[in-house]
């Protein structure tokens, strides 16, 4: 399978765009890190952390996570028209907020809060596509803030540390709009799920709420600047998508074999 997708795509001869790639592969793998303090906040790891959800609640996650990606992207969307582009900082902090304020109520808050939490993911994402200079209602950037939320996020269970499945996590092709939140909503819900527990406890959940959103919103915007970086240079370039994100994989592997 990989001597066919080498043949049929084409070679990248350009060295500036080596560099551009490998600028993106460097923010791939450092957005790893933030799963790591995301750890810490939690504390003994996110593992488990669903079973300790009601059993309700751990079988409709599935559902609540569609819903609110469905609703999301329309919420997020007209946002950006009353309220334009504020920066990285601004969506970081207003997530933090809405994380805190979920807390505060414990399990029943964070299970209110957890659809803005997702729109906010969203709206920073959009931020950034536009700061790439695409059409934030494109169904073609749509797509790709569905392939950014594959990631699941820092408290999944990492397929992540595979950079072999790094071209298929950026480039999930074949799929409608609806076909790829069908796709995207189990893996989301499992991180949101851990999310929604990190924050049951009153008070305490306050403070795991805001750090929890401030590291998802961080880890998000990070993927969000690899995937529409790629978008942004094949639009200027030619070069077909799937190209990059197989040099970037490439690029990744080369780079995290480097590291100490």
């Amino acid at each position: 399978m990989n001597a066919n997708r080498q043949m049929v795509l084409p070679p990248i001869n350009d060295p500036s765009v080596h560099e551009q790639v490998d600028r993106l592969a460097r923010r791939y793998l450092d957005a790893s890190g933030l799963g790591m303090e995301i750890m810490h906040v939690v504390g003994s790891g996110a593992e488990g952390l669903v079973d300790k959800l009601p059993g309700f609640v751990r079988g409709r996650l599935d559902r609540i996570t569609r819903a609110a990606l469905n609703r999301a992207f329309s919420t997020a969307s007209g946002s950006r028209r009353l309220l334009r582009d504020r920066g990285e900082w601004f969506n970081r902090m207003a997530s933090t907020v809405s994380g805190a304020a979920g807390g505060v109520g414990g399990f029943a808050g964070a299970l209110i809060e957890l659809p803005v939490t997702i729109t906010l993911l969203l709206r920073a994402m959009l931020d950034i596509a536009a700061e790439h200079g695409l059409d934030t209602d494109s169904e073609e950037v749509r797509m790709e803030c569905l392939r950014i939320f594959a990631a699941a996020g820092p408290m999944a269970e990492d397929d992540g540390t595979d950079l072999g499945l790094l071209a298929a996590r950026l480039s999930i092709t074949g799929q409608s709009l609806q076909g790829l939140i069908s796709k995207v909503a189990p893996k989301l819900s499992v991180s949101m799920g851990q999310k929604l527990a990190a924050q049951a406890a009153p008070v305490f959940g306050a403070v795991v709420g805001a750090s929890i959103n401030y590291t998802f919103t961080r880890y998000y915007q990070e993927l969000a600047r690899v995937h529409f970086g790629l978008m942004r240079l094949s639009h200027e370039t030619g070069i077909p998508h799937e190209a990059l994100v197989e040099a970037l994989r490439l690029s990744a592997e080369r780079l995290d074999h480097r590291r100490p």
